[in-house]
């Protein structure tokens, strides 16, 4: 695997052939090499991945098994059960009436949604898309099922659930901090459903998936033919085993069991670039992060999964661990812009989704997304025990010095818990070691290296380098 991570980096620093069929032949062998490095590291059960640029489609590519119980293999074609990605749908439609004036994010959802329970009356639509209206959730897990106060499972229906959400009491002052909850997507759903006058799945149909003959896109795993299906997997101690996921109501679908291919996906998302669903500079707008009432801003915009890195606006969203799509532009959507959709149906590590998606944009355009090509490079020095990695990556460093300063620091620590959560505290100690010999000034850098070997369960290591951070984290006399 070493190997051809090895070959990987190396290709990434070869001038691309001049013809644009052996440019997009070294491109499908460098993304075929990474989805294979993706797999072994992470024990991926099966996915599929597709890159675009300003439209045009650059990579398709599968690999794995779409259900290792038969050893059914994954192909473009296989749906995957994308799950909270049904929200993009979702914000989608609202941000459709923004764009008609029909709706603003600025008032009560209570002007749009009848009989909303009294204490929401005043929370804003925006808080409700964006998960900062501090309403609690509708059901609990129980025994490994969703089950609402009240009910032997999940409510009956949408307005029961929403009673049951709003029984309970806020979890904190609207526009104060984020907390994602599904029942923020109920009351959304309602609204939609109060507008057009009809359910949310027919809304959704005919104003998105038929339009954009996004065929192979339908809400939960009956839907879904057997022979297409990518049966979802979880790991539980480093192995794949079967997810057995209880299926949504159908009230729901606003917010979860959304099946999708990578195909599929991209029609939806090069539609919402090239304003086929909405006016590209009301997206622009609506995508810009909202200011809480902390004094920070959400990652949120309009319920979309934002990040600013190497001077792109990057948007999408997760179906937990097992999927990812995200539309990167830098300015405006005219001025170009990238589609990346990584989907699996599981992985023994269950390794974030943006390290999938990074990864894939580190090996497409690691000229454009340094960040991305910086996470990879930690990844691969975390899983490298040889002789000298450590200098080699030193060595790296000094080389690529477009990320520095504070920047590299935060991306460093960023990917030290990134491969902390998929690969184990062992090899994210490399990373967040390395991080104090760069900033061995910086509190956050001794803080982080402390949790790591507490999480080890090296406490009076971890005890030492609390108290170096908190020495270096008081201000100075």
């Amino acid at each position: 695997m070493y190997r051809a991570l090895a070959s990987l980096f190396c290709a990434l620093a070869v001038t691309l052939p001049a013809s644009a069929r052996d440019v997009r032949d070294g491109l499908s062998t460098r993304l075929d090499t990474q989805l294979q490095i993706n797999r072994e590291r992470y024990g991926i059960a099966g996915q599929a991945v597709l890159v675009a640029h300003n439209g045009h489609v650059l990579y398709q590519g599968a690999s794995g098994e779409r259900d290792p119980a038969t050893h059914a293999v994954a192909t473009v074609d296989s749906i995957f059960a994308a799950q909270s990605m049904a929200k993009l749908l979702t914000s989608t439609l609202v941000m459709q009436l923004v764009d008609q004036g029909t709706l603003d994010l600025d008032a009560p959802a209570s002007r749009y949604v009848p009989d909303l329970p009294a204490t929401w009356q005043a929370i804003h639509v925006r808080d409700f898309l964006n998960h900062s209206s501090g309403i609690a959730e509708y059901y609990d897990r129980v025994d490994n099922r969703w089950v609402s106060k009240g009910y032997p499972g999940v409510a009956p229906d949408l307005a029961a659930a929403l009673n049951v959400a709003g029984a309970a009491p806020m979890q904190f002052a609207t526009g104060s901090r984020v907390q994602y909850t599904q029942a923020n997507y109920l009351v959304l759903t309602a609204l939609l459903e109060a507008h057009y006058r009809k359910p949310y799945p027919d809304i959704a149909r005919e104003r998105i998936l038929q339009p954009l003959k996004m065929r192979s896109t339908s809400w939960g795993l009956d839907s879904v033919p057997a022979a297409r299906a990518a049966v979802p997997y979880t790991g539980k101690d480093g192995a794949l085993q079967a997810a057995g996921e209880d299926p949504w109501p159908h009230y729901g679908w606003g917010h979860a069991d959304l099946q999708t291919t990578v195909g599929d996906m991209n029609r939806f998302l090069q539609a919402l670039a090239t304003g086929k669903l909405l006016r590209t500079a009301t997206l622009e707008k609506l995508w810009q992060p909202q200011k809480l009432a902390s004094g920070g801003s959400n990652f949120f915009s309009t319920g979309w999964d934002t990040t600013r890195s190497d001077g792109y606006t990057q948007v999408g969203h997760d179906g937990g661990t097992r999927v990812r799509a995200r539309l990167a532009y830098k300015g405006s959507l005219a001025s170009g812009y990238w589609v990346f959709v990584y989907l699996t149906n599981g992985s023994a590590r269950n390794v974030w989704s943006s390290t999938l998606v990074e990864s894939t944009m580190a090996v497409a355009a690691p000229q454009e997304f340094p960040s991305a090509v910086l996470s990879e490079r930690l990844i691969a020095y975390a899983s490298d025990g040889a002789a000298g990695a450590a200098q080699a990556m030193h060595d790296w460093l000094q080389d690529n010095i477009r990320i520095t300063g504070s920047e590299r620091e935060r991306a460093i620590n960023a990917s030290g818990y990134a491969i902390r959560e998929s690969l184990g505290a062992g090899k994210a100690l490399k990373v967040f070691a390395l991080n104090t010999e760069l900033y061995p000034d910086s509190a956050n850098a001794w803080d982080s290296l402390a949790e790591c070997h507490a999480a080890l369960g090296d406490a009076e290591t971890a005890k030492a380098l609390y108290a170096k951070a908190k020495a270096l984290a008081k201000p100075a006399p």
